[in-house]
């Protein structure tokens, strides 16, 4: 299935042979992409995460680093100058990975990701889309190698339908459960691009949390303040292990078809500033280590508090917005 993908997408690169460079069809192609495409977003995810915690360092911080990724990386693939250097830098892309491997790394991951997205284990949709002003010039082998993820809106004349649109596309893809993403001038005239990801995730626990041992328990919310929440509880076996050099307690927990899991990273109870201290330790090479090594199975006790959670993430310097729910 994976060298179907490969084949009709270096075949279409043939096509656009000038897209990204003089002449594309002469890269060759390179089968550590995917691997460093996946290496350059756990250190974005990294860097994300700490810019977010340094800018509230007292707020609960949630985001999609997934998202946020792959959203900028469509913008990569169409900018040039600058912008594309200042993109590769920050999205951590290697200067020996090209558009066009990078480009066939990114179109196989999103068909791994729809053809893995079984409907009877969860549901899992993630959409990327580079709106752009008709006016604003647009090379056509870009929407020939994008053409579901880039679109034509008339900005300059039509703000607000433009943000209409943009607005029932994000609360179609996330099942309504993000409505009016963008305010009422989020748009104008002058806009010429806005760049839109929206995801939408609902799993089933592998192992299911009985709904009758759900009780309302205390939860430290700091050291000196705590709060009576529900809280999910069971019993069962677990991959579960300590690791000293994030100074934490790692469960993994798997969500039906074993495909996607939630991995707790839980500092010890009588450290203080055991998160700042876990949040510390984490590399890109650790966070790897938590979703890829293998952990033993033991018999755990899970108590987990259940939460709604809705945040959005103004990032100023690029003037954009990331809204995202949790419920759990």
């Amino acid at each position: 299935m994976m060298k179907i993908a490969v084949i009709a997408l270096l075949a279409v690169s043939t096509v656009s042979s000038q897209c990204f460079y003089k002449d594309d069809s002469s890269k060759k192609l390179d089968p550590e992409a995917r691997t460093n495409l996946y290496r350059g977003q756990l250190e974005f995810t990294l860097n994300l995460f700490n810019a977010i915690n340094k800018a509230v360092p007292n707020d609960n911080i949630f985001f999609s680093p997934f998202s946020v990724y792959h959203t900028l990386l469509l913008a990569y693939f169409a900018a040039g100058g600058e912008t594309e250097k200042s993109l590769k830098h920050s999205l951590q892309i290697k200067n020996n990975l090209d558009k066009i491997n990078l480009m066939t790394a990114y179109k196989v991951d999103k068909r791994s990701r729809t053809a893995n997205n079984n409907s009877d284990s969860y549901e899992f949709t993630s959409a990327n889309k580079l709106f752009v002003d008709e006016e604003l010039r647009v090379r056509d082998c870009m929407f020939q190698l994008f053409g579901e993820e880039i679109q034509a809106l008339n900005f300059h004349n039509s703000p607000r339908e433009a943000k209409d649109y943009i607005n029932e596309w994000v609360a179609r893809v996330t099942k309504n459960n993000i409505k009016d993403l963008l305010p009422d001038d989020g748009v104008s005239e002058a806009t010429k691009l806005v760049l839109a990801n929206a995801a939408y995730f609902k799993g089933v626990w592998a192992s299911k949390f009985p709904v009758e041992r759900t009780k309302k328990e205390a939860f430290f919310v700091s050291e000196t303040r705590q709060t009576l929440v529900p809280f999910m509880k069971q019993k069962g076996t677990f991959h579960y292990m300590v690791s000293d050099d994030l100074g934490a307690q790692i469960l993994e927990l798997p969500y039906k078809g074993n495909d996607i899991s939630m991995y707790i990273l839980l500092p010890p109870y009588s450290m203080k500033e055991g998160v700042t201290n876990i949040i510390q330790n984490l590399t890109p090479e650790r966070l790897a280590a938590v979703v890829e090594e293998s952990y033993m199975g033991r018999e755990v006790i899970v108590e987990i508090p259940k939460f709604t959670m809705e945040r959005s993430l103004p990032l100023r310097e690029v003037n954009t917005c990331y809204r995202f729910i949790c419920k759990l």
